[in-house]
């Protein structure tokens, strides 16, 4: 079915005519019998609109920026691409590519891609394909770039999700007094990418995602010159990076530019943590209902949020007595599956409203699906959830906006029976257990590994985040040795324990990391102590790699870090010195305060601080220090993943990172 770009080494020529904005792509064909190849070689015409967004999506996945992605990252690409296949599809695609790889590299690069992408639109199965991705109404496409990104690179952005995010925004932030100035926004003009510019909509839709993430005490309110809004810029971005963003391809001038696929890039990433936050077990302990017959918790327990929705959903649908869906795209453009979601939520003994709703099933019997939709959506409304969507994003499919629809519905009305399983509830299932966990979960993640990190265990006992993870501290990893999904159904542990084993081999030669007592069956199995050794390890390792590159490659230890602090601080006669990483001192956040005082005067509003009274400091006012000292440590430029918990702690470990992170970003003050 794929033979037409079976070998595709050789093969590509793009050509752009801006008279008529159209993209031809020359696909030549080989290995295959020349009558055939005549009849299978053609010229087909794409709109540079497609392939901006096929080229975007790309971007995403190419996370080292080779211009390659591997095979096993095809499947997460299409789904970039708004367009999910089915595994077996993704691995006839895979194995065909392979067998008709002269190079034998199993990567593929973006031309590699496009044509793909040509050869499915030609076929039967690509009819689908069609229909979301090249659904263009409503696309908007302009010339520009990030500072990062390549020159003269054009971009494109979706109506329909800024229209989305600024009605969500308009709700969240109504009667927020720092964002009237900018609020409500029209959904209908370009306002929502020049109300980021002065950074106070970003900080405030982070902290709605991830209440107290930014103190608001840091916040620049008022007389917004250029450098005050540009701080806050950097502080939402560092904060961003904080909750688990990827926000590595963005800076402050994109977002004052408000370069719109940049803006909606960024506040997708920050309204998603917010809708994802609670969909666990440990938050919503009615979630232990959804094990399926048979089913091993541990499973339930390892479901990434889209998979936790798309259960729910389905637990729903099967009390109403109807079919269930498989995704949030294709299965709901009839509006059927969301009719009954809403009536069954209405009809929950626990719903929170004091009169009953009665869902108005009548819009099932109209025809026309855009009509339908918007009956839905009405009665969506009586529940207060009509939000993220149109009638037009249900009908055409948008994967984004109807989960961003279905997570707001979850969490406005989960509607789930309370269950213990052999004596069990959901406070018995902590997750994250501690905030190292999570700070670990959010680094990942904020450097673009991929899968997502959802769960810090389950989601590494594979390796591939941890082989990632190396090289994003220099470590080379030949992944010829990686086996890669889907794994086989027989044998695919085994696969999985190769990987982890790899990961250990070369933590141990290559980083020379401390890793006595770990092997590759620790990392497999989920096991927390050794899993959370070598993560730490690697955490350390990409954090002070930045002071090696700024010392001339020298290597930096933890005394280094330490004495640089207290030279520092003595420098501008400050009187918070610390012996260790454990100093108890550190629990008052003052040695960092100062510290930032120093490297960036003028920053502390000493009016915010609670000083020592007689060497004694309640826990409310080391808390308060913490969250200031935390946020203006992010707001001078150092990207800081410790929380406020860890000063307060002392946790040894992640006060290492903040102090180095700081040095960092001293030090490049002083070399520039």
């Amino acid at each position: 079915m794929f033979r037409g770009w079976m070998i595709l080494k050789s093969l590509h020529q793009v050509f752009y005519n801006p008279k008529t904005c159209v993209v031809i792509i020359c696909v030549h064909v080989s290995g295959i019998p020349k009558q055939k190849a005549t009849m299978e070689s053609h010229v087909t015409q794409i709109s540079r609109d497609h392939l901006d967004d096929l080229r975007e999506a790309f971007n995403k996945i190419d996370i080292d920026n080779s211009g390659f992605v591997s095979d096993f990252e095809l499947q997460e690409l299409f789904r970039e691409a708004s367009f999910s296949l089915p595994g077996y599809k993704v691995r006839e695609i895979i194995e065909t590519f392979i067998n008709g790889d002269t190079n034998k590299d199993d990567k593929i690069s973006f031309e590699e891609f496009v044509s793909i992408y040509q050869e499915l639109k030609s076929k039967e199965l690509s009819e689908t394909f069609r229909k979301t991705i090249s659904r263009r109404d409503g696309i908007r496409s302009f010339g520009g770039m990030s500072r990062i990104s390549s020159e003269g690179t054009q971009h494109s952005y979706s109506d329909e999700e800024k229209v989305a995010f600024v009605n969500w925004i308009n709700k969240a932030l109504a009667k927020d007094e720092d964002c009237q100035h900018l609020l409500p926004m029209n959904p209908d003009d370009e306002s929502l990418f020049t109300s980021v510019r002065d950074g106070i909509l970003l900080c405030k839709m982070i902290n709605q995602s991830q209440p107290d993430t930014i103190d608001e005490r840091v916040i620049n309110i008022k007389k917004l010159t250029h450098f005050k809004m540009t701080e806050n810029l950097v502080l939402a971005l560092n904060s961003a990076s904080a909750i688990g963003c990827m926000v590595v391809s963005i800076d402050a001038h994109d977002l004052m530019a408000g370069k719109p696929h940049l803006v909606l890039g960024l506040l997708w990433q920050i309204i998603k943590v917010g809708l994802f936050a609670d969909i666990e077990i440990s938050k919503h302990e009615g979630l232990i209902g959804l094990l399926s017959d048979g089913e091993q918790l541990e499973r339930l327990l390892s479901l990434s949020p889209e998979e936790m929705l798309l259960r729910w959903v389905n637990h729903h649908l099967q009390n109403a007595g109807t079919s269930t869906i498989s995704n949030f795209s294709d299965d709901i453009k009839d509006s059927r599956a969301y009719f009954y979601l809403l009536d069954q939520i209405a009809q929950h003994e626990e719903s929170d409203f004091k009169m009953r709703v009665k869902i108005d099933m009548s819009g099932l019997n109209e025809h026309n699906l855009d009509h339908r939709a918007e009956l839905m959506l009405r009665q969506a409304a009586r529940l207060d959830c009509r939000q993220f969507v149109s009638p037009q994003d249900v009908t055409s499919g948008n994967s984004k906006l109807n989960l961003a629809f279905v997570a707001n519905l979850f969490n406005m009305h989960p509607s789930l029976q309370r269950t213990q399983i052999n004596g069990l509830d959901g406070a018995h299932f902590e997750g994250e257990t501690r905030v190292e966990e999570k700070t670990f979960r959010n680094w990942m993640n904020s450097l673009g590994v991929a899968p997502y990190v959802n769960h810090l265990y389950s989601d590494l006992c594979d390796g591939l985040v941890i082989l990632q993870l190396f090289e994003k501290i220099n470590i080379p990893v030949n992944w010829k040795k990686v086996n890669n999904p889907p794994y086989p159904y027989l044998g695919g542990n085994m696969k999985k324990l190769e990987n982890c084993n790899y990961a250990v081999d070369l933590g141990r030669h290559l980083a020379q990391f401390s890793l006595v007592g770990i092997g590759g069956e620790n990392l497999n199995e989920g096991s927390k102590m050794h899993t959370l050794a070598l993560v730490w390890q690697l955490m350390r390792r990409y954090t002070v790699r930045v002071l090696s590159d700024l010392g001339d490659g020298e290597k930096i230890g933890d005394l280094i870090i330490l004495n640089w602090v207290n030279t520092t601080l003595s420098q501008k006669r400050k009187d918070s010195q610390i012996s260790s990483f454990k100093d108890k001192l550190i629990s008052t956040s003052l040695p960092v305060i100062d510290l930032i005082d120093v490297i960036a005067p003028g920053t502390v509003k000493w009016d915010m601080v609670k000083r020592l009274e007689k060497r004694v400091m309640d826990e409310d006012d080391k808390l308060n220090n913490a969250k200031y000292a935390i946020s203006l440590a992010r707001k001078i430029g150092a990207r800081v993943y410790a929380l406020p918990d860890d000063l307060v702690e002392v946790n040894p470990k992640m006060v290492l990172t903040l102090f180095a992170c700081l040095m960092g970003h001293g030090l490049k003050k002083v070399n520039h």
